[in-house]
């Protein structure tokens, strides 16, 4: 049997407290399709711990979102990541489960393990923030929503409605910096920053009052210097901050992801 037939199968401890059975179908069909180790960590470090004793075995993770940001973010750490294939069977909630519906893993158990055997590797592309953070689907800055209104303000409101009528509600902003290969994009109010990894570069929209703009590039600033305070950030499922700065750079081909031959979203490795 050969190395590519080996599988690690890693299970996360939530997936088997959410959908138990999902995970038993998962590892039924692997152990039936290959040669499979299965591993059941009680936690994160027992996780950590099982994925970095693969040895030459091709890693399978089950789990949702979390799970497989974890696990690449592991591999980035050990300088592994680009050097070999991963597999994911999607099991969690159906909103856990977002970022690997768009990656094009099917979310059935059945489906995701046939896909995991019969499925091939797909170069991907990633974006990596000067700490080391990864990023698989994409990055939006997120602009801080006001303080709820207090009985006096919300008085206040009903007031001038009445006297001058409804008036539309000014979009919530704030200054920002935004550069794309060092070149300034914007440093202006703006209501939200997002961006990508696509064909090899980081696609940035900027959203300002009235305005949308956009732009591709190799990396990309948000820096935040008019407000000590900094801005927060939800990169895929997670939300970071304050910080005053942060830049993404692209990595074309960073991560290979096994997925179905007719789903996937790029050419086949070479």
């Amino acid at each position: 049997m050969s190395a590519a037939d080996q599988l690690l199968v890693v299970i996360d401890p939530v997936a088997r407290r959410i959908d138990g059975e999902s995970v038993r179908i998962a590892k039924d069909v692997l152990c039936a399709g290959a040669q499979a180790k299965i591993c059941w960590p009680e936690g994160v470090e027992e996780f950590s711990r099982a994925l970095s004793r693969r040895g030459s075995r091709r890693p399978v993770v089950v789990g949702d979102d979390r799970t497989l940001l974890r696990t690449v973010t592991l591999l980035q750490q050990e300088r592994d990541l680009a050097g070999l294939a991963l597999s994911l069977v999607p099991v969690g909630t159906a909103p856990s489960l977002e970022l690997a519906r768009s990656l094009g893993v099917p979310t059935g158990a059945v489906a995701a393990a046939r896909a995991v055997l019969e499925g091939e590797p797909r170069r991907l592309d990633l974006l990596v923030d000067e700490c080391g953070g990864v990023v698989l689907g994409g990055v939006r800055v997120s602009v801080p929503v006001p303080p709820g209104p207090t009985v006096w303000g919300t008085c206040r409101s009903l007031v001038r409605t009445l006297v001058s009528g409804p008036s539309r509600p000014a979009p919530v902003a704030m200054r920002l910096r935004v550069e794309v290969d060092g070149v300034v994009l914007a440093d202006e109010l703006l209501t939200g920053v997002s961006a990508s990894a696509c064909a090899g570069v980081a696609r940035v929209v900027v959203e300002g009052r009235g305005r949308v703009c956009a732009e591709a590039g190799r990396a990309v600033t948000v820096s935040s210097c008019a407000s000590p305070a900094g801005f927060r950030y939800r990169a895929d499922q997670v939300v970071t901050g304050p910080v005053r700065s942060r830049t993404w750079t692209v990595g074309a081909g960073g991560w290979t992801l096994t997925l179905p031959r007719q789903m996937s979203p790029t050419p086949p490795l070479p």
